[in-house]
């Protein structure tokens, strides 16, 4: 019925009419909604320029991650929010790159943290880190763990991938350069499983540096460097150029920064007990 009264104040038709109750937006219909959006996008960014005057990272952020970063940041930063920032409400939201795209154009989310850089004029964007990708391999598989491998080392085998839609396919694909040795029928949800493919003997695949302390703990898997320069991924925010919360913004990447240093810095002292272990006992 609102929408009846929208096309009789505009005099146009909005919705096409199918029988059995379904629609579909005319070419004013699809305007009008895009319209609505950044309507209703520049709406919640008066909010939050109402609200800029409180303090830092205070009340609700709306975050959206991508799939190959949320299982291995998240963990490590949200100890770190709640130490520094116990006000903050963080919402959040885990799926594709083009999503987390649209949801932000839309006024949905107010930051995403995902693989750089994103094709968008209306937003901004800042580097945090680069996620360097390793060669992960089925340990029986003839090149010793010690080896620097190429490019060519990937394309002479079998590249076990994420499902389409996910950046981390796209970017393994560049890399390669050679789509016809890779096996696209194969296509995991999770990097989870496209390790345990791995370990089972199914083909290789790039792993992001930041996955490996939770993903590589079958010793049926070896991880491999690649020469110099090694591939990588950059990692960083984005947010809507209008938005008034771009210091709470920055002030969330130092967070994710400081909880990724603390996690490498845990990571060194293990290994020098390990080292000072294997001494004592050699």
């Amino acid at each position: 019925m609102q929408i009846r009264e929208l096309e009789r104040e505009l005099g146009v038709e909005l919705v096409t009419r199918r029988q059995g109750g379904a629609t579909i937006l005319t070419e004013a219909g699809t305007e009008v909604a895009r319209r609505a959006c950044s309507i209703l996008s520049a709406a919640r960014d008066l909010t939050d320029c109402v609200c800029r005057n409180r303090p830092l990272l205070n009340g609700p952020l709306r975050l959206g991650v991508i799939p190959t970063l949320a299982p291995y940041v998240l963990p490590l930063l949200l100890p770190e929010l709640e130490r520094s920032y116990p006000d903050l409400r963080l919402d959040l939201l885990e799926t594709q790159t083009k999503t987390l795209v649209s949801e932000l154009a839309q006024g949905t989310l107010d930051v995403l943290l995902l693989a750089l850089p994103i094709e968008k004029a209306e937003f901004e964007t800042v580097a945090l880190f680069n996620d360097r990708f390793l060669l992960a391999v089925p340990a029986d598989d003839p090149l010793p763990e010690r080896a620097r491998v190429t490019r060519h080392d990937v394309n002479a085998r079998e590249l076990v991938l994420l499902e389409e839609g996910h950046c981390l396919r796209d970017q393994a694909l560049i890399f390669c350069g050679d789509r016809d040795r890779t096996n696209n029928k194969l296509g995991a949800t999770s990097l989870a499983t496209v390790l345990q493919m791995v370990a089972s003997g199914y083909g290789v695949t790039l792993l992001p540096e930041v996955a490996i302390n939770v993903e590589v703990r079958d010793e049926r898997v070896k991880l491999l460097r690649f020469v110099e320069p090694q591939p990588r991924r950059i990692i960083g925010l984005a947010w809507r150029s209008t938005s008034p919360r771009k210091a709470d913004i920055l002030e969330f990447g130092q967070i994710v920064l400081r909880a990724l240093k603390c996690e490498q810095s845990h990571r060194a002292e293990l290994r020098l007990a390990a080292d000072a272990a294997r001494a004592v006992n050699g």
